[in-house]
């Protein structure tokens, strides 16, 4: 399941500074302004040209649920680039990332300590650079597990080892995530 990428996402759209189109016709109508051809946005959704342009012009109001479900999905993907692209930046900059989970955390550590994993909540702030890393990797088309282990890499720098303070020998493993959730 795609938690950290999908936890990215949620917090792109916090970021939004007006709410999406509600109804399927307004959003068809964004899709074919940013896409510029009902044939593209027919293509996208996997419905006919006719079906799209019947939406633009709202004579079919209420779509069935999986196409409303991909229609929402497509239009929150593409809602205000230039805003998502703003608070990205301002956090692999400046301010970094807030991430908030509940998963097990394993440890290969020094001998005579537990490794045992265990359930854990833990609130951390992240610096920039974790954030741009991903970010970038996102953005590249990284699988879920090069996420998880870039989220990973950061809880065990900041969070476990206090920045380099403590457990020099600590490897952090980020697993069944039961959720997590990012704030920039």
């Amino acid at each position: 399941m795609p938690e950290i990428s999908d936890g990215l996402t949620r917090a792109d759209e916090q970021n939004f500074t007006r709410p999406i189109p509600k109804s399927a016709g307004a959003q068809m109508r964004f899709l074919v302004r940013q896409l510029k051809s009902t044939r593209e946005v027919a293509a996208l959704l996997a419905v006919s040209q006719r079906t799209v342009e019947r939406y633009v012009k709202d004579q079919i109001k209420q779509p069935k649920p999986a196409l409303a479900a991909r229609l929402e999905s497509e239009v929150r993907r593409r809602w205000q680039p230039l805003v998502r692209k703003r608070a990205r930046d301002r956090a692999a900059r400046t301010t970094g990332l807030v991430i908030e989970t509940r998963a097990r955390f394993g440890f290969t550590a020094a001998p005579g300590t537990t490794d045992d994993g265990r359930m854990r909540r833990i609130t951390q702030q992240l610096p920039p650079e974790y954030a741009e890393r991903l970010f970038a990797a996102q953005e590249a088309g990284a699988t879920e597990e090069q996420l998880r282990h870039i989220a990973a890499e950061g809880l065990q720098e900041i969070y476990f080892k206090d920045h380099g303070a403590r457990a020099q020998g600590l490897l952090v493993e980020f697993t069944d995530i039961d959720y997590v959730d990012f704030d920039f």
